[in-house]
C-alpha cells in the first residue's frame, strides 16, 4: 500500500495544500455521484483547516461529515471533537444539520459504538477520510497495543485509553480503509518520532488504515525531519 508524503515548508502552505485536496476531493466527489461523504479527524492540527474551511464557500448542502472517533463525554463539551467541529466550522456554514452525524458517545463506549455502527450502514464508502497522527503513532482512537480493527467491525468501543478520557468510541481502521481517498493532518517536531518509525515500516496504528488508493500525509517540515 502506497504512503504519498508531501511535505510543506511554511504554516501557510500547508493550509493551502490542505484546502485544495478537500477541494479536489469534493469535486471529484459531486461529479461522480452528487455528495460528498467525509469523516473527520479531531485534534489541533485539523482544527486549522475546519477554521479556513468556514472562511469558504462549498457545496455545502451536499456534504454527509461523519467522525472518526470521539470521547465519552456529553453533547457540547469542550473535549468532544464535534464540539470543536461545530464551533470553529459546521455551526457556522450552511450544512443541513440532518447532515452531520455526530458519534453519539454519551451513552457511554459499547453502546455508543453499536449506535454509530448501525448509522454508518448508510454511510456508504467515504469520499475522505481526515486523520491525524499522534505522537505514540495512533490515530482516531487507535492506540498501541490494542485491537486496531483491522478485520472487524465498523466501531470500536475503547476503554483505558492512555489518554484522557478512558473512554472512547472510534471507527476501526478496517472502516476508516473504506475510502476512495485519506488524507493524513500531520504537524510539529513533536510526531517526528512516530513519523521516523512509520517511515522505516513499522506497526504502527496510523500504518493500519490501507485504502486500496493508499493515503496522503501532507506534513510541516518540523515534522518530517528530512528531506522528501
Amino acid at each position: 500500500m502506497s504512503v504519498r508524503w508531501h511535505v510543506a515548508e511554511a504554516e501557510a502552505d500547508w493550509l493551502a495544500r490542505a484546502l485544495a485536496y478537500v477541494a479536489a476531493a469534493e469535486a471529484e466527489s459531486l461529479a461522480e455521484h452528487g455528495g460528498f461523504r467525509l469523516c473527520l479527524a479531531g485534534g489541533a492540527t485539523p482544527e486549522r483547516l475546519y477554521r479556513a474551511l468556514a472562511e469558504q464557500t462549498h457545496a455545502w448542502a451536499c456534504w454527509q461529515v461523519w467522525y472518526g472517533d470521539e470521547r465519552c463525554q456529553p453533547p457540547g463539551h469542550p473535549e468532544r471533537n464535534s464540539t470543536l467541529a461545530e464551533a470553529v466550522w459546521l455551526g457556522r456554514v450552511a450544512i443541513p444539520a440532518a447532515n452531520v452525524h455526530p458519534i453519539p458517545a454519551e451513552l457511554g463506549a459499547r453502546a455508543g459504538a453499536e449506535a454509530y455502527a448501525r448509522q454508518l450502514g448508510e454511510a456508504g464508502c467515504f469520499d475522505l477520510v481526515l486523520l491525524g497522527l499522534g505522537e505514540d503513532g495512533h490515530t482516531a482512537s487507535l492506540f498501541p497495543g490494542r485491537d486496531w480493527g483491522e478485520g472487524g467491525p465498523d466501531v470500536l468501543p475503547v476503554y483505558d485509553a492512555p489518554k484522557p478520557p478512558p473512554e472512547r468510541v472510534s471507527l476501526s481502521a478496517r472502516r476508516l480503509s473504506d475510502a476512495r481517498r485519506v488524507l493524513f493532518l500531520v504537524a510539529g517536531a513533536g510526531k517526528r518520532e512516530a513519523v521516523a518509525a512509520w517511515r522505516r515500516g513499522e506497526v504502527i496504528a496510523a500504518a493500519a488504515i490501507r485504502p486500496a488508493a493508499g493515503v496522503d500525509v501532507l506534513i510541516d517540515q518540523s515534522a518530517y525531519g528530512g528531506r522528501p
